[in-house]
């Protein structure tokens, strides 16, 4: 259960960092890139909601491999995010 709760850990974090820079980007911008970064936001705790959820499903058969899933969903998905501040920040 250690990696379970540590791989929550590295979730919040990683989602957490994109919200911050999506506070960042605000601090200097118009309304437009404002709202921008709402939906950037939005999207970020919806990623982290979905990706909890799929954590604690009960009905999986290889848990490593379920997890290590997970794992590179998070990495595409805070990639995806991280490029959409960059674009909007620009």
């Amino acid at each position: 259960m250690a990696s379970i709760r540590l791989f929550k850990k590295e979730i919040n974090d990683v989602l957490s960092e994109v919200i911050e820079r999506c506070y960042e980007c605000q601090l200097t911008a118009d309304d437009k890139v404002h709202a921008k970064a709402e939906k950037i936001i939005d999207e970020a705790i919806s990623t982290f909601d979905g990706l909890i959820q799929k954590l604690h499903q009960s009905d999986v058969e290889n848990y490593k491999a379920h997890v290590k899933e997970l794992r590179l969903d998070l990495n595409k998905k805070s990639e995806k995010l991280l490029s959409d501040i960059k674009k909007i920040s620009v």
